[in-house]
């Protein structure tokens, strides 16, 4: 299952390639600028291969340090902020020198989660990052740490990595840290932790090894790192997470070497709008339901109603995405909902033909309608 699964990677026509903080800068938070011109070189030769490819790189903060010749990494957000305002020009600059080298042309790319958030922005981001590729540019990304606020930022680019592969609909996420993958402890810490190759599916006992194990520099732990892989595998994107310090890392993983943790997907991608519902938006609550309705919600792909939900969880309006768990608290959907956080905790457990008692008539059967529901 493996074998072929690594295989079907040397198919991927379009493959997005995530490089963090740890890999791309020294302890001192300055640039390594010969891992940056090898990745360039790996990256390259991808595209002479006929390949999209898109590049979602940290290292803002990093160039920023260097270029204003800062002792210490900024600690503060305006610090952090304003020293990847003076970075990020620079980082796109070597960039650009370096992939010209090889013929190619980049393209700098800014987002925040409110270019995701909104949904004309949504398409709009959307429609220029496929644009670009057909024009044969490689769009580089990175999050507008300049005007994110922590409330809205993706907070890694881990993420962000994911949400744009789900956005262009990849075929292929790879994830270059300075770990070799997902192993059973921190590799760090414990000289017996053994690396996980390949996961099936991401179980939680899959999620609680991600605990175990870290990385020390970014802001995207493996935790992170799982997290963006189940956005990937449940947008119709297969996704590699391995050292970035590797030479031909990337080659490696493409020709089906056994390097790394790969995720295999297993659904076609979805579409637009429910990709949008279930990674675009930000999760708002959570509502818990019974063994019968998350049946009626997977099995026989109903609508969900007010019958069914056990607790309300978090402050809610109507429309907000909400995540739907069953009653041990695993999140299998999500969806936009019709009823606030109040009037649902009114109504939950109730008939449909009992809300018009207590709501009025102007009201909606379903909690969340089947057109608005995603499941994971």
């Amino acid at each position: 299952m493996e074998e072929e699964a690594r295989r079907h990677l040397k198919n991927a026509e379009r493959i997005v390639i995530k490089v963090g903080t740890s890999t791309l800068t020294y302890s001192s938070g300055k640039l390594n600028l010969h891992y940056i011109e090898r990745i360039v070189r790996e990256l390259a030769d991808l595209k002479n291969q006929e390949k999209d490819v898109l590049l979602v790189s940290s290292g803002a903060i990093g160039a920023g340090i260097g270029k204003l010749g800062l002792r210490k990494k900024p600690k503060t957000i305006p610090e952090k902020q304003a020293v990847a305002a003076v970075g990020q020009g620079m980082l796109i600059q070597v960039y650009e020198k370096l992939f010209a080298e090889y013929g190619h042309i980049v393209a700098q790319i800014l987002l925040t989660r409110e270019d995701l958030i909104n949904r004309q922005r949504y398409i709009n981001s959307r429609n220029t990052l496929i644009t670009l590729l057909k024009f044969g540019v490689i769009p580089i990304i990175n999050e507008n740490d300049t005007v994110a606020v922590e409330e809205i930022e993706f907070g890694d680019n881990d993420s962000l990595s994911a949400l744009v592969a789900s956005l262009t609909n990849a075929d292929l996420l790879i994830n270059l840290s300075d770990i070799n993958g997902l192993y059973t402890s921190n590799p760090h810490i414990n000289s017996e932790a053994r690396l996980i190759n390949y996961v099936e599916k991401i179980t939680p006992e899959i999620e609680n090894l991600a605990e175990k194990t870290g990385n020390s520099l970014g802001t995207g732990g493996m935790k992170t790192k799982l997290e963006s892989a189940k956005i990937a595998v449940n947008s119709g994107v297969s996704m590699v997470i391995a050292n970035g310090q590797r030479p031909g890392i990337i080659h490696d993983i493409i020709n089906g070497e056994k390097v790394g943790t790969l995720f295999p997907t297993h659904r076609k991608t979805l579409h637009s709008r429910k990709k949008w519902i279930a990674y675009g938006l930000t999760i708002q609550g959570t509502i818990s339901v019974d063994k019968g309705a998350k049946k009626a919600v997977i099995k026989d792909g109903k609508s969900l109603l007010p019958s069914g939900i056990l607790h309300v969880r978090g402050s809610f309006e109507c429309g907000d995405t909400v995540c739907i768990t069953d009653e041990e608290g695993i999140e299998f959907a999500r969806g936009l909902v019709n009823y606030s956080s109040k009037d649902l905790e009114r109504i939950k457990g109730l008939k449909t033909h009992e809300i018009p008692e207590l709501l009025g008539e102007d009201n909606q059967n379903e909690v969340i309608h089947r057109d608005n529901l995603v499941l994971l």
